[in-house]
């Protein structure tokens, strides 16, 4: 099997296991206990909170740890806007962009429908990118939060994070972003982006599926979304899972010391495999932004076809992939990302979605492109008849 959906989840590494084994056997100690097991537990949470800060570029404090990507774009969006607007009842729009995971739009939809916010949609051009210009012209006085994913999960486009959070701060408005694909593949450095709050989640880094993290700078006013007995410094109540935050540090670690080496690896293997499938596909369409993409995503429409059949004969050929997101649970509708980038939803349906880890090599994508030519043709050969 060569398997290329790993945008929607990837394997464990074994580093990751090592290190959270001993908090899944005999250190299971509850970090809020005042004895010898729950103080050995503090301290590993401690120290996976210091292993992500320091990759991240920022204080051990501004790390929460989370179930998820998900909870934490709950808790980044809920949790700033209702802070912001508690202090300020004023403060009541928050702006997201029109490719947002739905753990951010229905997060910005939830404020909408119980708080009294309203929400601008920022608008991207057919390449799936914001641009500043467009930015500007959604902030208002009345702005709570902006969220703007870092790389889209569907199509790969990469956001101008830097130059959007720098424009927010110029207003005075708080700067989010999805950062949950990011890892591995993209500087994660919370300075140099100049983001108030970053999402990420473990599953897509060589961590258990279950954990995640959200970075709030310091002075950010965060109100929690899950009340209980105080953890994570009144951010995010509940027993903490030490295995899940060590597995996280220790894939987040390892993800980041190779970023750059990674990047260049495979943006060459990326772009040698989009080159194979729009030759020897006649009507493909790459979606997404040509360059400014995650070197992990090579996404396409091939007109004539159905998505899903695509993916099925792709399977039987041994390669595994998808039609998008895996967090559209059940749903057939065309995607309202590629719907966003102006692509028509009969079009939309056509897509597949092809992202790579880091141990892809040339050999996996050379036969996947292969079996690509092969499945679409075998599929429109179906339609027709």
């Amino acid at each position: 099997m060569i398997f290329l959906d790993a945008a929607a989840t990837t394997p464990v590494r074994r580093e990751v296991l090592d290190a959270m084994w001993p908090y899944l056997t005999g250190e299971f100690g509850n970090p809020s206990s005042h004895h010898s097991l729950g103080e050995a537990a503090a301290r590993a949470l401690a120290d996976a909170r210091a292993s992500v800060a320091a990759v991240l570029g920022c204080r051990a404090g501004e790390v929460t740890f989370t179930s998820g990507g998900t909870e934490a774009d709950n808790l980044a969006v809920k949790g700033i806007a209702l802070a912001r607007q508690a202090a300020d009842p004023a403060l009541t729009r928050v702006v997201i962009s029109a490719v947002e995971h739905p753990a951010v739009e229905e997060s910005a939809r939830y404020l909408e429908r119980f708080h009294g916010f309203t929400v601008d949609v920022l608008p991207v051009d057919s390449t799936g990118q914001v641009t500043p210009e467009a930015l500007a012209g959604l902030l208002r006085p009345e702005t709570a939060l902006v969220s703007v994913m870092y790389a889209n999960n569907e199509v790969g486009t990469v956001q101008p994070v830097a130059r959007l959070a720098a424009l927010a701060r110029e207003y005075g408005v708080p700067f989010h972003t999805d950062a949950v694909q990011a890892g591995g593949w993209l500087p994660l450095d919370t300075k140099a982006l100049g983001v108030d709050a970053m999402s990420i989640s473990g599953h897509k880094l060589g961590a258990p599926k279950g954990c995640g993290l959200l970075f709030v700078r310091g002075r950010t006013r965060l109100e929690p979304v899950i009340h209980g007995g105080g953890q994570e410094r009144g951010r995010r109540s509940g027993t903490e899972n030490v295995a899940g935050a060590v597995g996280l540090a220790t894939a987040l670690t390892l993800a980041q010391s190779r970023q750059r080496d990674q990047e260049v690896r495979v943006t060459v293997l990326r772009d040698t495999f989009i080159s194979a499938v729009l030759s020897a596909v006649p009507g493909a369409v790459l979606t997404g932004h040509p360059t400014e993409r995650l070197p992990s995503v090579a996404s396409f429409c091939f007109p004539g076809t159905s998505g899903e059949s695509v993916l099925l004969e792709l399977e039987r050929q041994g390669v595994v992939c998808s039609s998008g997101s895996a967090c559209a649970a059940g749903s057939d509708a065309p995607s309202p990302v590629l719907t966003a980038l102006g692509i028509s939803a009969e079009v939309a349906q056509t897509a597949v979605r092809f992202s790579f880890d880091a141990s892809v090599t040339t050999e996996d994508l050379d036969a996947a492109a292969r079996a690509v030519s092969t499945a679409v043709a075998s599929v429109r050969t179906l339609g027709a008849g």
